[in-house]
């Protein structure tokens, strides 16, 4: 489809917002996919977007249009600080938010809707915050909203839809991650010890500190769980993720239910594996950079006939031989968002969308919090945040991670405890407020736990 697409000379024509890692990643493989020509980039600084475009292989003279119109003419592209003024514009197929903000993702979402424009959200603390909303707003526009290929919750969001579509149960999904508890505790100034990266990696690599924090203290498991819990219809533990050591000739044992000798609250569940014992020992044949889905043959089925398929074919199971898992050993990022692309212009589809309002991170104390305090949101010096069952979230009044920047706190917060709306002095009028209190009304859920078995 891309290669008529070039025949044609109609190729798919992309806005990429937010030209960062997973950007740059992405610009990388757009400028030798035939049949994409991204039309444009736009960052808060158009100078450091042009870095990114020569440091992922683009000629200078390739991104030297000064206008849009010129750009989708001679098919090379536009660096801007304007993306809502792109999105306005014709010509344009599809935007990637690749942005990290959850109030930019917002805006964008809800422009694209307004014009148009399918959207690849990147931006999975978007997603965490106001996804469903979104999802449906788009639908109703009759544009894509998408989760972005190559980020771990479309690819467990595929092997769910993957297992669903064979006919089996789906018991656990998930993925791998460095864990040990004191990580949530974490700050930008410690993070890099717990990574064991030198001074001069730090700075040859641009790192981002807070955002590499994020990862590490567990907000963006907890995020991107959420995600894969509202796109797929599975459920958090009621204690949000519970992070156990597990290597992948062991997920058929550990991610099956607690009832049936495993470490899942139960059937359907979302959760993050750690690559890490609990006393530091490295997990063998850990699965840090992947995902999984654990499931079992589906009630009605024809049980033992299944379960002697899945030894007869070299299925790992645990000791019953009813649960068994498959795996994605890596995920490549941005390397491999251009499916998200192609799918959501060539076939009207989406890399996994939500669809339900089921997961929520929460906004966590690191410490004890002070009135007065400011809080500095997702992998900073204050909070992390924790996957909790929507009803949860809401029973509770819990501030969502995403709102957890930059607003003041009105009450102490104990160290572990969650920071509900009532402690902080937010801008009620913001957009982002607005959406997510949106979202809420329209999608309060029951967040019943799920029950394919």
């Amino acid at each position: 489809m891309l290669l008529k697409r070039a025949a044609d000379g109609n190729p798919v024509r992309v806005l990429l917002i937010g030209a960062g890692k997973f950007g740059s990643m992405y610009l990388a493989q757009a400028r030798v996919t035939p049949g994409i020509h991204v039309a444009a980039v736009a960052d808060l600084s158009p100078k450091l977007a042009a870095e990114s475009l020569a440091r992922t292989g683009w000629p200078a003279q390739q991104y030297a249009a000064r206008t849009l119109g010129e750009a989708m003419k001679s098919g090379t592209t536009l660096l801007t600080d304007d993306a809502e003024a792109v999105i306005r514009a014709q010509g344009i197929h599809v935007v990637i938010d690749a942005t990290g903000s959850p109030a930019a993702g917002i805006r964008h979402a809800l422009a694209c809707a307004e014009h148009g424009k399918h959207i690849v959200m990147v931006n999975v603390e978007a997603d965490a915050l106001a996804g469903p909303l979104l999802a449906q707003t788009c639908a109703d526009a009759g544009v894509v909203y998408s989760l972005a290929y190559g980020d771990q919750p479309a690819l467990i969001c595929e092997m769910v839809d993957w297992a669903r579509a064979a006919g089996f149960a789906v018991v656990g999904a998930g993925k791998g991650t460095k864990y040990l508890p004191g990580y949530h505790q974490s700050t930008p100034e410690s993070v890099w010890g717990h990574y064991g990266f030198t001074s001069e990696q730090v700075e040859a690599g641009h790192f981002n500190a807070q955002m590499f924090n994020s990862f590490l203290d567990g907000t963006k498991s907890a995020i991107e769980m959420a995600a894969v819990a509202n796109a797929s219809g599975l459920t958090p533990a009621p204690e949000g993720l519970l992070f156990p050591p597990c290597g992948v000739d062991d997920l058929a044992r550990v991610l099956r239910p607690a009832a049936a000798g495993g470490q899942l609250h139960h059937a359907g569940q979302v959760e993050v594996i750690s690559s890490l014992e609990r006393d530091g020992r490295p997990v063998f044949r850990d699965l840090r950079w992947g995902v999984f889905v654990s499931f079992a043959p589906s009630e009605g089925s024809q049980r033992d006939y299944v379960e002697r398929c899945f030894k007869e074919y070299g299925l790992v199971t645990d000791p019953s031989g009813h649960y068994t898992a498959m795996y994605k050993p890596c995920h490549l990022i941005g390397l491999e968002l251009g499916l998200s692309v192609a799918s959501a212009v060539l076939r009207g589809e989406p890399t996994g969308s939500p669809s339900a309002w089921l997961g929520d991170v929460v906004a966590t104390a690191k410490r004890d919090l002070r009135p007065g305090e400011l809080l500095d949101g997702e992998g900073g010096y204050t909070v992390y945040g924790k996957l909790m069952p929507a009803a949860d979230s809401m029973g509770c009044g819990g501030l969502p991670i995403g709102l957890a920047h930059r607003v003041k706190l009105k009450h102490a917060v104990p160290q572990g405890a969650a920071v509900r709306w009532r402690d902080v002095d937010l801008d009620l009028s913001s957009q982002a407020v607005a959406v997510r209190r949106e979202m809420e009304r329209c999608f309060n859920s029951a967040g019943q736990a799920g029950s394919e078995l």
